[in-house]
């Protein structure tokens, strides 16, 4: 009997719903998209402006494809699953078109569900529907519009800055806020200020509180702070400007007489927050948990796809994460309130279910983050949790049951305090205490987040706060004693860095992105070496920050953040069928093919800057210029020349030395150096700055050498620009806890595995049942650290100091004269080749592999695998032996041991060779060292590549 196949996009996805099923299903997973844009070509239709994409089955999913194919065409019907938002109507619509033509005629349906439960999932079934080409066109447009602006923009600073570089329609504004918040930082000038607190006690009472200087004769006392975007002033509140004021003010304060002026009691109501939306999520994930963007994600995909909970399976503990939405189904609710009543009591159930207005621009399509079922408490199911799906899942919860209970309640209390002198000062001081925990009995605000947390969640220090700060008892007009008075110099802090939750919360304000895109948006800014973090704040790198400032001046309606909000406004439109997305793309590219067109005309080309500076050249004094190289900004001795050295006869000169003094100086300038040589040995040199020492240095070398050399002046000096890179050597670089890696697909943290080709992450669950094949190769793309001298002369040159360099495969020893001395310092080994009689040294493979070869190599082609050990044999006296690791030890044998020697495959048409004496030399020289310990490598040096 024919089944129905199921399409979901997950594995994990494919195994908790087929239990849900039954065996009437053939549940599959498609592994993410199947379809795509070219990646050698642009894809999109611009000509006549239909903007039509040219979509192929991705690289290495034509397998998955033809399995898909073989499954609909036995099936009686086929139903499309992925995930409810634009890109699973995506990658369903893609699905479709591909399994249509074997599925021949049957029903092809889509079914959506907001979260994997028996219920949930079966009533889909019953609901099956058509594609939504409206979302489709959606998401067509969105990945429409940054192929467009990737594929048009990124050759342009290939060709103006670098290769390699890539230019994104969100990421890029993303980018603008992080530069445009450092440029704040290094412009910021601080401010500086004063305080003044005064501890006081009643005249009847024993109780000391303190109290602010918050204005003077009922004037604030507030010190301006410059002007904010919009040109409006800004002042700091509760301050003095100097330390002048300040002590006249102490001075005042000491004589005064003190009495309470004002009395103000209130009750103060926090009402119950909203449950989560994404962005909301991923704040309090950062602000409580310390978790990034990337790993909240993670986990709640596995927390969403399902969790196996015991003798109730595989349960999807909570709704679809990526929403912007705070709607709750009504049988939601009423189990919350229904659970609140019975576990926590009635004085906590408010009479009427919570009810929260969301943003005006959400798109509302999903309900906000929740759990499933509000019976599977945290604690009823952490023995079938990870530690960090525990986390997050308890804090989804508590965040739930909290939104339908009853608001906080503070006794609130403002004391307005009067100080007369020679003017009245007045002092303010406010208590607050809890009179009714209400949510914050489930979701309490913690009262000691830990600094890590408060860093992540970009939260300040607030002074303000005066939570359960408890006052003595007073009344207006009693008299108070001053105890002591406290006046503290401070200085305002620049604004703060953006952190992964504060990007977030910035960009969700701006209206930029959706809750899908918020990840991917941080993940690929730091993917290309834009963004470095240090100690959780996103720093831009210097290619960033150019890059940056070349698209902003270039693009500058394009990459405008009202722009940009725009456009993810339209799309909305499209998917709500409101406009045509062939319409919105027509408005956009007007826009950007007039940018682009002025672009390649007036972008100003990096590679070839070449800026004055104030800096000195160490070498010969000149000044040095800033130029850009392949790792970014370095400075240049301005006495560099790339011309090369000329050769003039000896004869040419004697026989007319005015042309060959113009033959000299219409190729090269001054100043020069004139050698003459004989037989390749220098037998004069002169340096020369103009045409009469030119002539005079011409005549004196032709007289003393056969041939002429002119070179010009050159100093090859350079040093990093280190002023505008991150600093690696900054305590935050060097102090910044290295934070784990973590899967992108499933949270899990991933693991260091070695591999052909080096050591990668992998997740745990690469080879599980069903797998997560996410790997990160480590390709490092970061800042290197300047040559360290090691002390040594360099024994080719002998004039360069030797330095450590770090190369592709690690570190090396060379000299600091290269170009000019190409000298290498290499591991040699104690015995001579055996093929030609020259040095044998440790060299590495591409693979990262130790071998061993001839210094003299090419002409000399002896390679061994084996490292050798000074001989001779024993037994046939060979002038080397071989170290060979087995399990059982390390042994020491005959190279003419062929038995012994580990067995190599001999190449096509190639013959074994044979050793003309036959050895049997073998020993045992020790156990085989312990296997070196991996160095896990830091996750913000390495580029992600996620596998299906």
């Amino acid at each position: 009997m024919a089944k129905s196949l199921v399409i979901v996009e997950s594995p994990a996805k494919a195994k908790t719903i087929g239990k849900y099923l039954g065996n009437d299903y053939t549940v599959e997973a498609s592994i993410g998209h199947i379809m795509d844009l070219p990646k050698n070509d642009i894809g999109v239709e611009l000509k006549k402006r239909t903007f039509e994409p040219t979509l192929i089955v991705s690289p290495g999913k034509e397998k998955v494809v033809d399995r898909l194919k073989k499954l609909a065409s036995k099936a009686d019907a086929v139903y499309l699953a992925p995930d409810p938002d634009r890109e699973g109507e995506a990658i369903a619509a893609h699905l479709k078109m591909q399994i249509s033509p074997a599925a021949r005629g049957k029903r092809v349906q889509r079914v959506t569900f907001n979260e994997i439960t028996p219920k949930a999932v079966k009533a889909a079934f019953q609901h099956a529907r058509d594609i939504d080409e409206h979302l489709v066109d959606a998401q067509t447009t969105r990945r429409v519009l940054d192929r467009l602006v990737g594929y048009q923009i990124s050759p342009l600073l290939w060709d103006k800055v670098k290769r390699g570089l890539s230019a994104g329609r969100v990421q890029t504004v993303a980018l603008r806020l992080i530069v445009e918040r450092e440029r704040e930082i290094n412009a910021f000038q601080p401010v500086e200020y004063w305080t003044i607190d005064a501890e006081l006690m009643p005249k009847a009472g024993k109780q000391s509180f303190i109290a602010r200087l918050v204005g003077i004769d009922g004037e604030p006392a507030r010190v301006a702070n410059g002007k904010d975007k919009e040109g409006k002033a800004q002042f700091l509140s509760n301050a003095l400007p100097d330390q002048k004021i300040t002590d006249a003010t102490i001075a005042a304060l000491n004589k005064a007489t003190w009495s309470v002026r004002a009395v103000e009691k209130k009750e103060r109501r926090r009402n119950a927050p909203a449950p989560f939306t994404t962005s909301k999520l991923q704040q309090d994930a950062a602000g409580r948990l310390g978790f990034n963007v990337r790993r909240t994600m993670g986990v709640a995909q596995r927390l969403y796809e399902g969790i196996d909970v015991g003798s109730d399976g595989t349960v999807g503990l909570i709704t679809y994460m990526r929403t912007d939405s705070v709607r709750v189904s009504p049988d939601a609710i009423t189990e919350a309130r229904d659970y609140i009543g019975k576990k926590l009591g009635t004085q906590y159930l408010p009479s009427s279910p919570n009810q929260f207005k969301g943003k005006k621009d959400a798109q509302d399509a999903h309900e906000a983050i929740r759990p499933t079922h509000v019976e599977y408490t945290p604690d009823s199911i952490r023995k079938y949790l990870t530690d960090e799906q525990y986390r997050l899942y308890k804090l989804i919860w508590n965040r739930f049951v909290a939104s339908q209970m009853m608001p906080a309640v503070f006794d609130q209390t403002t004391v307005d305090i009067a100080a007369k002198s020679d003017k009245t000062y007045d002092f303010r001081v406010s208590g607050s205490v809890l009179k009714f925990d209400g949510f914050l009995k489930v979701y309490e605000a913690p009262q000691a987040v830990t600094k890590k947390a408060q860093d992540e969640a970009g939260k300040q220090d607030d002074d303000s706060d005066d939570t359960d700060t408890r006052l003595p008892a007073l009344n207006q007009g009693d008299g108070l004693n001053l105890n002591k008075l406290d006046p503290q110099q401070k200085f305002t802090d620049p604004p703060p860095r953006f952190n992964e939750a504060s990007l977030v919360k910035t960009l969700e304000e701006l209206g930029i992105g959706r809750p899908s895109t918020y990840a991917s948006i941080i993940n690929t800014i730091q993917e290309r070496d834009y963004v470095k973090k240090l100690k959780a704040k996103l720093v831009p790198t210097e290619i960033g920050m150019v890059v940056t400032e070349l698209l902003v001046k270039n693009f500058p309606y394009i990459f405008k953040y009202d722009y940009t909000a725009q456009l993810e406004t339209e799309l909305d439109d499209v998917e709500d069928g409101k406009e045509k997305w062939t319409d919105l793309l027509k408005g956009f590219y007007d826009h950007f093919e007039q940018e682009l067109t002025v672009a390649e005309k007036n972008m100003e080309e990096i590679k070839r800057w070449e800026k004055p500076t104030t800096e000195v050249c160490e070498k010969c004094g000149s000044p040095l210029i800033l130029k850009w190289g392949k790792f970014g900004s370095f400075f240049s001795c301005s006495n560099f020349s790339k011309a090369k050295p000329m050769s003039i006869a000896v004869s040419s000169v004697k026989k007319d030395p005015k042309a060959a003094i113009k033959k000299i100086t219409a190729k090269l300038g001054y100043p020069l150096t004139v050698k003459g040589m004989v037989d390749d040995a220098e037998a004069f040199a002169e340096e020369v700055e103009d045409n009469a020492q030119l002539r005079d240095a011409l005549a004196q070398a032709s007289d003393r050498a056969k041939k002429i050399v002119i070179e010009p002046f050159s100093c090859d000096f350079t040093k990093e620009n280190f002023a505008d890179k991150p600093d690696l050597a900054s305590p935050d670089a060097q102090d910044a806890e290295q934070e784990e890696e973590y899967c992108d697909n499933c949270g899990k943290q991933m693991v260091l595995k070695n591999g052909p080709f080096g050591p990668f992450m992998s997740c745990p669950d690469y080879s599980a049942d069903p797998p997560c094949k996410t790997i990160r190769k480590l390709n490092q793309k970061v800042q290197q650290k300047p040559p360290e001298p090691t002390g040594e002369i360099c024994p080719e040159c002998g004039k360069n100091e030797l330095v450590k360099r770090q190369g592709p495969y690690g570190e090396f020893v060379s000299c600091s004269g290269y170009p000019k001395c190409k000298y290498v310092k290499q591991n040699l080994l104690d015995v001579p080749c055996p093929k030609c009689g020259g040095k044998i040294a440790e060299r590495r493979t591409r693979r990262n592999t130790t071998f061993y070869g001839c210094t003299n190599y090419p002409k000399c082609d002896f390679t061994s695998n084996q490292k050798l050990v000074p001989g001779p044999c024993p037994k046939c006296k060979s002038s080397y032996l071989l170290e060979i690791e087995r399990k059982d030890g390390v042994y020491l044998v005959c190279p003419n041991n062929v038995e012994a020697l580990p067995k190599r495959k001999a190449k096509a048409g190639e013959e074994a060779a044979k050793p003309a004496t036959e050895c049997h030399f073998e020993k045992r020289i020790g156990d085989v060292p312990a296997p070196k310990e991996l160095e896990r490598p830091d996750p913000e040096k390495t580029r992600p590549l996620v596998e299906a």
